[in-house]
């Protein structure tokens, strides 16, 4: 029987008339967030600030970095230049002297900056009193894409309990902002946010809204709430999927933002934990050892004019609102269109403004996660590479601060650094070659009584490397001695025998996966400046393994340059080979350190050792401990593993509240017929029970049948399966 979809809109409801069902999100409260230009601004835009006393920039400390990294990379380069300069300079080692200089350049401001951040933290002082009021509405916002239900509604749960703990609770709404384009992880969402609705009762303030067109990814998903919404909340809390913010620290962001009337961000240092991995504990160990560090001595010489992670910060939502819409840039992906890491260009948007933007490092109770596995980081890392790239058409904008420029060039330097290194690496070895092969040229056009020759200065060459790895390896001892300094940290790192241990294991690993990481990153940008677009693919933040041939198949190029320049290597000076061998190791291992460092058991196994070990795994945060009891709640109710057509077929209640949370549908245009629609009422009106619909609907199509009301009758008038008269006559 064919059942045309007029008939089904016509068809009056059988079931009861059922009670009112709450709104999934409070009126709307619209706040204006023009496109800013990048290309025009005044410095009369810039607002006045309310408390100057506040602005004091950090002279001293930007003079002690950038100064001190200044002249440690003229001494460098001296040094440099005296080892390549015992005879005659040949034109590939003035290539390999301006290299080194850039490269070098590089470590010694992180170095500097470890140095103002180390200092600044032997003198950190104990957290004051948590504030004990509030005079402002803050809005906790978690953008979703195609997460897992149960781990990200335990962490969004967890981070509320936490929050109403503090007594604070009713300055706080939460919002689940989903641009999930799976059509069961959608529904699954939906079914996690009404059980956690009904879980807390009345008055939850918990709202979730899901954007039919994803449209600028992220950015366009928080811009869309602020503009729809932002207009009720004097701030927002940013998380991010993996996030988890305890409401001590939540709070204290929010009386920070009270406090200084000026501040339009307040970003602070999320720390890295649930990793049980041997790749991702060894990221967690090194985070929380020498991430603070880093993280103070940038803290020190930022001053107001920090940075933006796009996480775990509050926002000034009227300023970002007025001051951080976005814009396309010119022409097309991997430069043009929509940017793609905006949280850098946020901050610089409401820095021009005058609003400051700054980090507290020191803040407890910030958490994230991190990828389990090196092929997972790759993935991730190639889209920031490109964001980072990307910002190069954004660093000459008009009216920027130059702090934030600076950030610019430091995010884009990031990524160039790789193959500068590898550049820097090809240039040695050739010149290796062209010492040990090609004969001299006695008689050139210029006269000379000495043959054009490259040579060197071993020893001190050897003394210069010395430098070097001590300059790269210093911020990692500078984390090292405060953890060793501190006893309750020391302990819970298991003690100070293991904290050594641990400290060597990480650098020996970091070792190995440096070339790795080299490669690939050189790789990401080559591609982008070939012209090669990256995806945007949901982030895996399991412990799950990945497939030895995925492995294979994604580090077999690794294998082969490092069998490649190990032979070329020994075939030139078996002293090269021994020099460049940290390099040719990683990558001729490149596909065990991948598959190994990715073993849940490898990590676990370290864990029971007490190596690797971070304060966090010894005495777990209790939100983190209430967030994985949530976790297991949430996934017995099996919201991840249903398909969404059978659950909709199924449940009418979850149906209406489904339809209830769809936006009105905009009027259809004569003429235009969507494509993924038309065939999925095709297949509707042709199918004579829920299995055909669920065997023959496409993902694209079940988004439009999920999308549309009047699909969803006819889903609905389906039967669950054909009448056994049917069944008889087939």
């Amino acid at each position: 029987m064919v059942v045309s979809l007029d008939a089904v809109m016509e068809r009056p409801s059988a079931e009861e008339p059922r009670a009112p069902i709450e709104p999934a999100m409070p009126p709307e409260r619209h706040l204006a967030m023009p496109i800013q230009s990048l290309r025009k601004w005044s410095g009369s835009e810039e607002r006045t600030l309310l408390a100057p006393g506040r602005l004091r920039t950090p002279w001293l400390s930007r003079l002690v970095v950038f100064g001190g990294a200044l002249a440690l990379t003229g001494y460098g380069a001296w040094q440099m230049y005296q080892v390549v300069s015992v005879s005659r300079t040949t034109i590939l080692q003035w290539v390999l002297l301006a290299l080194f200089t850039i490269n070098f350049s590089w470590i010694a401001l992180a170095f500097t900056s470890a140095i103002v951040g180390f200092l600044a933290l032997l003198r950190r002082r104990a957290p004051g009193e948590p504030p004990r009021t509030l005079a402002s509405r803050t809005a906790v916002v978690m953008p979703v894409y195609n997460e897992s239900t149960a781990r990200v509604f335990a962490a969004f749960a967890a981070i509320r309990e936490s929050i109403e703990a503090t007594g604070l609770g009713e300055h706080f709404d939460y919002f689940i902002l989903s641009d999930t384009t799976n059509p069961d992880v959608w529904i699954a969402e939906e079914r996690a946010f009404l059980a956690l609705r009904r879980r807390i009762g009345p008055d939850a303030r918990v709202y979730y809204r899901h954007r039919q067109k994803n449209t600028h990814r992220k950015a366009g998903n928080i811009a869309d709430f602020v503009s729809r919404w932002g207009g009720h909340y004097d701030h927002m809390l940013v998380l991010d999927a993996d996030s988890l913010m305890t409401g001590d620290c939540i709070v204290r962001l929010a009386a920070a933002m009270e406090a200084d009337p000026d501040a339009g961000i307040i970003q602070s240092l999320p720390l890295i934990i649930n990793r049980n991995t041997l790749f991702a504990r060894v990221q967690q160990f090194a985070a929380r050892v020498y991430g603070p560090v880093i993280a103070k001595g940038l803290a020190v010489w930022m001053g107001r004019d920090g940075n933006y992670w796009g996480h775990n910060a509050i926002i000034r939502t009227a300023a970002f609102a007025a001051h951080c819409g976005l814009p396309d840039l010119p022409g097309k992906p991997p430069f043009g269109g929509h940017i793609l890491s905006h949280d850098f260009v946020e901050a610089a948007l409401i820095r021009r403004a005058g609003w400051t933007v700054y980090m507290l490092p020191e803040l407890e109770g910030s958490y994230e996660e991190s990828p389990p596995s090196l092929i997972d980081l790759a993935a991730r890392d190639r889209r920031w590479c490109q964001g980072n790239l990307q910002h190069s058409r954004v660093i000459g904008s008009r009216g920027l601060k130059l702090a934030t420029r600076q950030h610019f060039a430091t995010g884009i330097f990031s990524y160039l650094a790789s193959p500068l290194w590898l550049f820097q690496l090809i240039v040695g070895i050739t010149l290796v070659l062209q010492t040990r092969y090609v004969r001299p040229e006695y008689f050139t056009k210029e006269f000379s009584l000495f043959p054009v020759w490259p040579r060197f200065d071993a020893e001190r060459a050897l003394a210069l490397f010395a430098l070097t790895m001590g300059i790269l390896l210093a911020p990692k001892f500078f984390g090292l001695v405060l953890m060793l300094f501190s006893r309750g940290e020391r302990q819970a790192s298991g003690g100070g025998i293991r904290l050594l241990l641990s400290t060597l294991l990480e650098i020996l690993l970091s070792a190995l996966l440096a070339p790795i990481m080299m490669v690939i990153q050189s790789g990401a940008v080559f591609q982008i400046l070939a012209g090669r677009d990256t995806g945007w693919q949901p982030q895996r933040r399991d412990d799950g393994s990945i497939p030895f041939h995925d492995i294979v198949r994604r580090h077999r190029g690794h294998v082969f340059l490092g069998v490649a320049t190990g032979v070329s290597a020994f075939m030139i000076a078996p002293s090269l080979f021994a020099w460049m061998s940290p390099t040719i190791i990683g990558l001729l291992l490149a596909i065990p350190i991948s598959w190994g460092s990715g073993l849940l058991s490898a990590g676990l196994g370290l864990k029971r050792a007490g190596l690797l070990l971070t304060p966090e795994e010894t005495f777990r945060p209790p939100i983190a401990v209430r967030a994985s009891e949530l976790q297991e709640d949430f996934a017995r109710d099996g919201f991840d593993d249903a398909d969404a057509i059978a659950v909709l077929h199924a449940d009418g209640e979850m149906r209406a509240c489904h339809e209830a949370m769809l936006p009105t549908a905009p009027p259809r245009k004569r003429g235009v017929i969507d494509a993924d629609r038309a065939m999925a009422e095709a297949k509707l009106v042709d199918a004579e029970t829920i299995e055909d619909a669920i065997a023959w609907l496409k993902p694209k199509e079940r988004m439009a049948v999920l999308h549309d009301r009047a699909l969803l009758a006819l889903l609905t008038s389906l039967p669950a399966r054909r009448p056994m008269s049917a069944v008889h006559a087939v």
